[in-house]
């Protein structure tokens, strides 16, 4: 079993912590949080052991899980990396571009491996449809949560939309050719309210929205290709599969028959997979593990991490030229 130490133990610090505490594939040694009071709360209330400094909590370790403020992402992967311990980092990688690049070059320099917790990628509904996702021209999300002071000291850009960045990128495997936004400021000093217009080299185009002040919570993607259409609910974790074929000579009465206006029949079918649920969280932990055992790649590796961060600051500059 992996040795594993948590930076951090806020909010989702504390869901990491009650997870490795219960994975067969990790042993929690404990965690770190700067807080002293909140530190003491968490060590008497879950009888995790609370270390002093990240220093000593990184010695004592194989794998640090990075879950403190995305400010100070890059001094705790930086320490932990060059203590040659792997890095687990939560959403996203860094604060900038260059600290990610660096992260990159540190973990290559000193043959450890890094995650960046993108954690849709473990999303059951996506996992049952994403070998489905074949070429995509146009892709539609739609990222909208109720209102949460947590998460506002950044752009809704690196808050949410940036899990939809990386699912994007994840299935269309071209260069980004050009990208347009737009972003409004309602509560917070940063922008609450985001639509990207994302172009790739290969002709594919992806319009995301997000915003951080809507009445209700969605999280659906859209994905239409030839002779099909892919849909992702990331909340409510189910999809649903469109397809479409030639139809046969003879359809029955019940096929969804359509001509189009050179006379070409198709039949329209319904292919929806088996969606397993699943703890995306845990998953994403236990795989790294795997990754570190077996000496495999990360499924969200920190260049993954580095190229949606590299987007979302495209997008974000967008806004700042308007």
């Amino acid at each position: 079993m992996l040795k594993v130490g948590v930076l951090g133990a806020g909010h989702l610090g504390k869901i990491h912590l009650r997870l490795l505490n219960q994975s067969d594939k990790y042993e929690l040694v404990g965690f770190y949080d700067p807080n002293s009071e909140n530190a003491d709360k968490v060590s008497q209330e879950f009888g995790y052991k609370k270390f002093s400094s990240i220093t000593e909590l990184i010695n004592a370790v194989d794998v640090v899980d990075i879950v403190t403020p995305t400010l100070s992402h890059f001094d705790c992967a930086r320490e932990a990396i060059e203590a040659g311990r792997h890095v687990f980092l939560e959403k996203p990688i860094a604060n900038t571009v260059a600290e990610a690049e660096e992260i990159v070059a540190l973990a290559r320099r000193h043959n450890v491996k890094g995650q960046v917790g993108h954690v849709e990628r473990f999303n059951p509904a996506f996992i049952a449809t994403k070998d489905m996702i074949q070429n995509p021209m146009f892709v539609e999300t739609h990222r909208l949560a109720e209102f949460n002071p947590r998460g506002t000291d950044v752009p809704v850009v690196l808050d949410l939309m940036i899990h939809d960045i990386d699912v994007i990128l994840s299935v269309i495997k071209s260069p980004v050719k050009n990208i347009n936004a737009s972003a409004v400021s309602v509560i917070s000093e940063t922008p609450d309210i985001a639509n990207a217009r994302i172009e790739f080299e290969n002709g594919c185009v992806a319009n995301l929205t997000s915003s951080r002040i809507s009445m209700k919570n969605m999280r659906k993607s859209r994905f239409f290709q030839k002779d099909a259409y892919i849909s992702v609910d990331f909340l409510d974790k189910v999809c649903e599969v469109v397809k479409m074929k030639d139809a046969p000579e003879n359809p029955g009465d019940f096929d969804m028959i359509l001509q189009n206006a050179e006379g070409v029949k198709k039949q329209i079918y319904f292919d929806n997979p088996e969606v397993n649920q699943n703890n995306a969280i845990l998953d994403e932990l236990e795989t790294f593990a795997d990754a570190i055992n077996n000496g495999t790649t990360p499924v969200v590796t920190l260049e993954d991490g580095t190229e949606a961060l590299k987007i979302a600051y495209r997008i974000i500059d967008c806004f700042e030229k308007k």
